[in-house]
């Protein structure tokens, strides 16, 4: 079956899709600014705990149940089910985690489509076509559907080819080019006047916020959101990897690329927008937070690119080429999830399915976009902030209540024989079963209450 519906052919074609669709613009954008209104590095520990506590293990437990079924969330957690009650919750759950993932690609094509046009914007000025740059940095309807269709279609584009052809082969090129691109950003960014003074906020812990409920929820939600959670991609993922694999090896691999790329954003926003400040650009709220979002990425950077003359133009192209990319390895995975379903339970061609999911996806980015102030907000908090924790807590569920310990085992020695003597599983099921379940919802207690 693994061999009809395509595979990985190495460990580094997953890796880069895994950590691809992980790496995300949350990451570039929303983990710093994150870091720096919550206590600098007492974020940055309090995020790198809940990476490793909660979102580590129950990504493993999306790729083991994914790996064990080869086949999408709703086929495998029906596969894994001891009852006919346990099975029907497990196609709910898979059906809902497809719609959410869905949701996220449709607000997420939005702002992708913004990020291509400030990057096509810089490339103009280049050219000394202003006009055309001026439009494509103005928030316009017509802007706003032209490149979110633009984004669906390379996303489709890629999807259609398949897994090897399509998500392996262009994540194996994208994701050493961000991160090379990155790392020349962050380089570039350190020589410049006032990145000190961010690299400080950034790294300096106020272990008085660490404690901050506030703080906690946005670490919990920035690492769930950061490796794809919940939603059933790494689960996807995972059920075209080949039995070969060491699971635990790589479930650690994709996320330490995670979080490497996550604290290495950092070094480039923070210092990036005290340099900004140093040029006299406002980077604080009226209530003295620093701006984050989408203020942060469309209007508080370009106006730094645009204090730098000839050599920020470069930079904000060679910026918004890197969240490009970011966003797009994001959002093949996203598009995979209801794909997979489709072709698996419904007996559907790729490319139809594809090209129709695409579509009707396109349509709810369009919808949103004509109702911007109303639904875009509350589609973000919804799936991301609300949703994805819940699937996690159910995917933590199957892989440590119902789903039997001995089929468990086997499946991780599939690609480990010896894993029952080492510390992955001395821990993880009993953390899986108890203490991610308890702190999941522990946290969105807390989130829903306010």
């Amino acid at each position: 079956m693994a061999t009809n519906r395509g595979e990985f052919s190495s460990r580094f074609g997953f890796v880069m899709a895994a950590a691809g669709s992980a790496v995300g613009l949350g990451n570039v954008w929303g983990f710093p600014t994150q870091a720096a209104d919550n206590g600098g590095a007492a974020f940055l520990f309090v995020y790198l705990l809940l990476a490793l506590t909660l979102a580590y293990p129950t990504l493993m437990a999306e790729l083991i149940i994914g790996r064990h079924a080869h086949a999408n969330a709703v086929s495998a957690l029906r596969l894994i089910s001891p009852g006919r009650g346990t099975a029907r919750f497990g196609t709910v759950t898979g059906i809902y985690g497809f719609i959410v993932a869905s949701l996220i690609l449709a607000f997420y094509a939005i702002v992708a489509g913004w990020i291509i046009a400030f990057f096509l914007a810089s490339a103009c000025q280049l050219l000394g076509l202003d006009g055309l740059a001026d439009w494509l940095t103005r928030f316009g309807m017509g802007r706003n559907l032209l490149f979110m269709a633009l984004f669906m279609l390379l996303t489709i584009g890629i999807i259609s080819e398949g897994v090897q052809r399509g998500i392996e082969r262009w994540s194996s090129r994208l994701m050493p080019l961000l991160l090379a691109t990155l790392l020349c950003l962050v380089l570039y960014v350190m020589t410049l006047e006032g990145a000190m003074d961010g690299l400080k906020v950034y790294l300096l812990p106020d272990f008085g916020a660490a404690l901050k409920p506030g703080l906690i929820i946005a670490a919990l939600g920035s690492a769930f959101f950061s490796l794809s959670l919940g939603v059933g991609t790494m689960l996807i993922y995972g059920s075209y990897l080949t039995d070969r694999e060491n699971l635990p090896v790589v479930g650690s691999l994709v996320t330490l690329v995670d979080i490497l790329i996550a604290v290495l954003a950092g070094f480039l926003v923070l210092p990036a927008m005290y340099v900004a400040l140093h040029n006299g650009v406002q980077i604080f709220t009226d209530s003295g937070e620093l701006i984050s979002g989408d203020s942060l990425l469309f209007t508080v950077l370009p106006e730094l690119f645009s204090t730098m003359g000839i050599a920020g133009v470069i930079v904000s192209m060679v910026f918004f080429f890197l969240m490009s990319i970011a966003a797009l390895t994001s959002s093949i995975s996203m598009l995979e999830v209801p794909v997979a379903y489709t072709i698996e339970e419904h007996n559907v061609g790729r490319k139809k399915a594809v090209f129709v999911i695409g579509g009707l996806i396109a349509a709810a980015s369009a919808v949103i976009l004509l109702n911007f102030e109303t639904l875009f907000g509350l589609t973000v908090s919804f799936t991301t902030r609300y949703s994805q924790p819940l699937l996690g807590f159910v995917f933590c569920l199957y892989a440590g209540w119902l789903w039997h310990r001995d089929k468990l085992l086997q499946e991780l020695r599939k690609g480990n024989p010896e894993v029952a003597q080492g510390l992955f599983w001395k821990v993880w099921p009993w953390h899986v079963k108890f203490v991610c379940p308890l702190i999941i919802l522990a946290i969105f207690g807390q989130a829903l209450l306010g």
